[in-house]
């Protein structure tokens, strides 16, 4: 065994038999924590007050510039057709959130360097559960890191953090209400649509009204109501998202209905469904004629035509709804009345 020049073994073998495990006898020793260098604001109470100052008044701050992002959504609205307004509104709306929470960010950032204890620690891993011994000096550790942040003691820091937290999201509340119209309610805003008593269903995107005895068993027509094309393009894009329908002609025998009232809404085995997955929205294009089978090709939700368009397959929750039709005096295909539920995704509040 090789020897150094006091007389010592460089390595102390573990095991004797195979030699491989050995200790070091001079390991590493920890050099311990740098002293400690005290900040300005440690030696001199004028300047941990004029830090304290700056803090709390930028959470104020934050609190003003929040304050601020709701009064510019509300007094620099979003007029149609007028693009200022809108790049008005979202100028000053977005300086108002990006202040305040860039306010927050300086101001526990600046709390922390200046005024919070900064002395280095040790925290030693322990098992998930420590004993209670140690959940004890858990608790001790939450008081001292109280003391030591000044969070009990600062009342004007801690008012103002918990004030700036308060007021940020007000933005985001205020800006809430842009999502549907405020006396409306959306079960009905999205139950009624463009098809009513009498409207011919037409060809998309042509606009050519079908005749029941054109289509044919396993055809499938994508349609939408006469007159949608004639409207302007982006009321007619609206009005098209929420009134698009799918036709598709079955055996009568095939069909199964819950009602005799469900019954009436088809005509000689032609049925119309809403093309709109009541998933998130998709459009519901895919037909399977053999199956008879719907499928929303965003997530393969699956609707079962013969069976009212009943989920069979994926994350839809309800089937699609049913637009009920007849046949006018000339044999165009008509509808009976508006669609009997809402369309679209079911993830808004809604009544069946």
């Amino acid at each position: 065994m090789a020897k150094n020049e006091k007389g010592n073994s460089d390595i102390v073998p573990v095991s004797e038999q195979t030699g491989t495990g050995v200790v070091v006898p001079d390991p590493f020793t920890d050099p311990g924590l740098p002293p400690h260098r005290p900040r300005i604001t440690d030696i001199d109470p004028k300047a941990a007050k004029r830090a304290e100052r700056i803090v709390y008044t930028l959470f104020y701050f934050s609190i003003a510039a929040s304050v601020f992002a709701v009064y510019a959504y509300m007094f620099f609205p979003i007029e149609p057709d007028n693009i200022t307004s809108v790049r008005l509104n979202t100028l000053w709306l977005g300086l108002g959130i990006a202040f305040s929470l860039l306010a927050i960010g300086v101001a526990a950032i600046h709390w922390g360097k200046a005024l919070m204890s900064d002395k280095e620690g040790i925290d030693y891993r322990h098992p998930v559960r420590g004993t209670e011994e140690t959940r004890a000096r858990a608790v001790e550790i939450f008081k001292e890191a109280d003391q030591e942040s000044g969070f009990s003691r600062r009342t004007l820091i801690r008012n103002g953090l918990i004030g700036s937290l308060i007021a940020f999201p007000l933005p985001a509340i205020a800006i809430f209400r842009s999502l549907a119209p405020m006396d409306e309610d959306p079960n009905n805003l999205l139950k009624h649509t463009m098809w009513d008593t009498g409207i011919r269903l037409t060809r998309d995107p042509t606009g050519t009204p079908i005749k029941a005895s054109d289509v044919t068993i396993g055809s499938a027509y994508q349609v939408i109501p006469e007159g949608l094309i004639d409207l302007p393009e982006h009321e007619m894009l609206n009005e098209k998202a929420k009134a698009a329908v799918l036709l598709v002609r079955l055996e009568k025998e095939d069909l199964t209905w819950s009602s005799a009232e469900r019954e009436s809404w088809s005509y000689e085995g032609i049925v119309a469904y809403s093309k709109i997955c009541t998933h998130v929205g998709c459009p519901v294009a895919l037909y399977e004629q053999e199956t008879h089978n719907l499928l929303c090709p965003c997530h393969q939700s699956q609707f079962d035509i013969a069976n009212e368009c009943a989920v069979i397959f994926g994350p839809a929750a309800r089937p699609l709804p049913q637009l009920p039709i007849t046949v006018d005096d000339e044999g165009y295909l008509i509808a009976q009345s508006d669609f009997t539920e809402p369309v679209g995704p079911s993830f808004w509040e809604r009544s069946r």
